[in-house]
């Protein structure tokens, strides 16, 4: 990789042998290794048997997940937050998982659209639950930095399974629950 990101800095007009870029295609390749390191995470291992039973049966929220991820068009970042939510039907994943899902699906070349749907589904997969909602919102650096340069603009995707689908008072009761 890193003879890959000397060449693009060699493509760009500027040397790759001046002080300051000595080094630099060893740390953009570390960088970018860092970045989507998703691809080398397996979900059975990042969920390391956190699922516990439980008899509670209300909805489970875990809000303002920070995510960082790549927009696999332009290889720009997007960066926002993910709003998770089940119903549980026996089986609760530990806090952190949910975060860590977030995570292994953000830190691959993604477009929002589908990191919603990843998430909501590997959830629902992990603890069968009686529904999962997702809900992004995240501002791309591919529509900020290039292109219609819209500085304020954030885009909000959301995926909703099994009775956040089914039953409108479960989806309005957790997209209330997301308004500060």
């Amino acid at each position: 990789m890193e003879e890959h990101w000397k060449k693009i800095i060699e493509a760009i007009g500027e040397d790759p042998n001046r002080e300051g870029l000595v080094k630099t295609p060893e740390r953009a390749a570390k960088a970018f290794k860092f970045l989507t390191r998703g691809y080398r995470q397996n979900i059975d291992d990042l969920v390391n048997n956190a699922i516990f039973t439980s008899d509670t049966d209300e909805m489970v929220i875990v809000r303002n997940i920070e995510l960082y991820s790549m927009c696999e068009h332009h290889m720009l970042p997007f960066i926002g937050k993910a709003h998770v939510a089940y119903l549980p039907q026996g089986k609760v994943i530990g806090l952190s998982k949910i975060a860590r899902i977030v995570d292994l699906f953000a830190r691959r070349l993604q477009i929002q659209e589908v990191l919603t749907k990843q998430i909501a589904d590997c959830v629902n997969d992990a603890i069968d639950a009686k529904g999962v909602g997702v809900v992004i919102e995240a501002q791309h650096m591919c529509m900020m930095m290039r292109g219609v340069e819209k500085q304020n603009s954030v885009m909000t995707t959301s995926c909703m399974l099994g009775s956040f689908r089914d039953q409108l008072e479960t989806r309005e009761e957790f997209l209330r629950l997301l308004k500060p």
